[in-house]
């Protein structure tokens, strides 16, 4: 299992942890399939009321897909095969409250887990960046998704600037991204205060807010979603030479600008 999840039915609330803290919390096949499945049994869970997710460690909360992980792809430039598309509480058609407890790093395909929350309490010791096109990729689903959370110009630029800056907890909460900011021991407790009332309100009700918050957005999300595929089928540099930049790229820790 690489996910820890634990349930609390005197307050509704339950817990996700990314569990793979000796990979950054980086996602493989195995979590993505737990994260699928684990949205799709909190559906039909009535004592499950509201949900926080987070990271196992203080290092990251999730560096995106793991790069061990080997995907083959169609021959086709209209689709792409991608196994993070369906880790979302979204995706699975689960509109109970999702908060993001954010604890260090937060990069790549981490943005498909907080494209999805309904909000996100952070560190102050986190950081969010955005890979992509440092090694030669296309942020398409990442720079979609965060489009939608954050001033345009934030997001193209952390969606454009790779690996050469990283946005800090603290800007992050002055655009916005993030609704609240806290020392890291009081990431959990504050992310838990608001579930804990969250679930404590008629789920009905709560659960039909999420869905009209959602729908304000999803359509224009869905569309730009759509494009996806085909982008980056036509940007993405052949895997052998994405591997040569990030053997290439690789820098020790804190060689990035941080805003």
């Amino acid at each position: 299992m690489t996910l820890r999840v634990e349930r609390d039915a005197s307050t509704g609330v339950a817990v996700v942890t990314l569990d793979r803290e000796h990979r950054h919390n980086a996602i493989d096949l195995e979590t993505a399939a737990e994260l699928s499945a684990v949205w799709r049994e909190f559906r039909f869970d009535d004592a499950v009321r509201a949900v926080v997710l987070t990271g196992a460690g203080t290092a990251a909360f999730c560096t995106g897909i793991d790069r061990g992980v080997d995907v083959p792809q169609p021959g086709s430039p209209y689709s792409v095969d991608d196994p993070l598309v369906a880790i979302g509480p979204k995706a699975a058609d689960l509109w109970k409250p999702v908060i993001a407890a954010v604890n260090g790093m937060a990069c790549g395909g981490a943005f498909y887990l907080l494209g999805e929350a309904e909000f996100i309490v952070s560190s102050e010791s986190a950081t969010f960046f955005d890979p992509h096109t440092a090694y030669g990729m296309v942020s398409a689903y990442e720079a979609v998704y965060m489009a939608q959370r954050m001033p345009f110009g934030e997001a193209a630029r952390m969606s454009l600037m790779g690996t050469a800056e990283r946005l800090s907890a603290r800007r992050a909460y002055e655009i916005g991204l993030v609704s609240e900011l806290t020392a890291p021991e009081e990431l959990l407790p504050a992310a838990l205060r608001s579930a804990h009332t969250l679930a404590g309100f008629p789920t009905e009700a709560v659960q039909g807010t999420v869905r009209a918050l959602w729908s304000a957005k999803r359509a224009a999300l869905r569309q730009a979603l759509d494009q996806a595929p085909a982008l980056i089928t036509l940007g993405n540099l052949a895997p052998e030479r994405q591997a040569e930049l990030f053997a290439s790229r690789r820098r020790p820790g804190g060689e990035y600008r941080l805003r």
